[in-house]
């Protein structure tokens, strides 16, 4: 009988179009937040922070990107891995130094050595590079669209994997062609390299989670996301009322991104330390990423949230279920994985295509109105 709006009176256009117009909603959320920062760091450790926390917090930052693109600009991508490396490897870059040349004003190149960087400058700038790199292949979004952009986008992924396989630069002509993620801290804590603290890592993705996920809430409420949802649902009609589809598409694109560079950074830096670019970011993350923003829900933030931890939670639980219960064979538990979560996929996108986000608004819709039935 808590959650209901009998008593609640509204007296601007701001508190009626809150993200949380229920009272008890906000509380929960304030509660959940203070859960959150002031209660999980104390208790965490390296299983909960490398197996479930850590993922779920970077996999949705990465969700969120491609949720603004796919869900609501409709612009379909298969390239999430590709962007991912980008983000990776320039967050790398920026970590170790490099050197850059300029023109100069007597027309010759000007050789400049960038400082190594801290890690939350080298995340974010990661997602900048990765944010231009977007709008580089969003370009053909302005003359194709539906299966043939995804095929454009797959053919990024394909192509920015094997060019961090070939350019040396990129991985600092290290023999293995393998990158790793120095010691790097934030405000006298290490939040990278091997002697990283679980709570720190756990604080700094959880912070980057939070303001993304803010700035990315704001922008799909206000004139820019409708401009998005315009072009989606029909963009000869959204360019008819004023919408510009070059910049609007584009946009998407860069934002998107810039959301998925700074997952990729964080996947590399913080999570796991060291990666292989055809191991870490080829398509099957890309596929993972889609699959996340199609079971939690295209077009919503929550969405985002649900489907990556629906597709970071699950296959933990039923390893544990099947090898720590059952006893089986790991490589037996890791085919029946594939197959549930599989099966899984395919239920939900039969019982409710709107995924997660529309089952979890529609038992909220019950609870306002129990025990009465309209």
């Amino acid at each position: 009988m808590i959650y209901r709006e009998a008593g609640e009176f509204k007296t601007s256009y701001s508190e009626d179009s809150r993200t949380f117009p229920i009272r008890f909603d906000r509380i929960a959320y304030y509660a959940l937040l203070v859960v959150a920062f002031g209660m999980v760091p104390f208790f965490i450790n390296d299983y909960w922070a490398n197996a479930v926390l850590l993922p779920v917090l970077i996999w949705s930052v990465t969700a969120i990107g491609l949720n603004i693109l796919v869900g609501y600009c409709g612009q379909l991508s298969l390239g999430t891995g590709g962007f991912m490396a980008v983000g990776a490897y320039a967050c790398y870059k920026f970590m170790t130094g490099m050197d850059i040349y300029l023109p100069g004003g007597d027309g010759e190149w000007v050789r400049y050595a960038l400082p190594q960087m801290n890690i939350l400058v080298s995340v974010l700038l990661g997602g900048v590079v990765t944010a231009l790199v977007g709008l580089l292949f969003g370009l053909p979004s302005l003359r194709i669209k539906g299966f043939y952009l995804a095929v454009a986008t797959l053919a990024a992924q394909f192509f920015l994997v094997w060019l961090f396989n070939k350019w040396e630069w990129s991985y600092n002509y290290s023999a293995s062609g393998q990158i790793t993620a120095p010691t790097r801290g934030f405000f006298g804590f290490e939040v990278s390299g091997p002697t990283a603290a679980p709570a720190a890592k756990y604080l700094f993705c959880l912070t980057i989670l939070f303001v993304l996920a803010w700035v990315a809430r704001n922008l799909t409420r206000g004139r820019i996301g409708r401009s998005w949802m315009a072009i989606r649902d029909m963009d000869i009609a959204a360019e008819i009322i004023g919408v510009n589809p070059l910049k609007t598409k584009l946009l998407a694109f860069a934002v998107s991104s810039f959301f998925v560079g700074v997952g990729g950074a964080l996947f590399f830096s913080v999570y796991l330390g060291a990666v292989e670019v055809t191991e870490a970011f080829g398509i099957q993350k890309s596929f993972l990423v889609l699959f996340m923003i199609i079971i939690g829900g295209l077009g919503s933030m929550f969405g985002s949230f649900a489907g990556a931890a629906f597709m970071v939670l699950m296959p933990v639980l039923l390893k544990n279920i099947m090898v720590g219960s059952f006893g089986w064979p790991t490589d037996i538990a890791a085919h029946f994985e594939f197959l549930i979560v599989g099966a899984l996929i395919i239920f939900f996108l039969i019982v409710e295509p709107h995924g997660l986000a529309a089952i979890w608004r529609t038992v909220k819709e019950k609870l306002r109105l129990w025990p009465f039935p309209h």
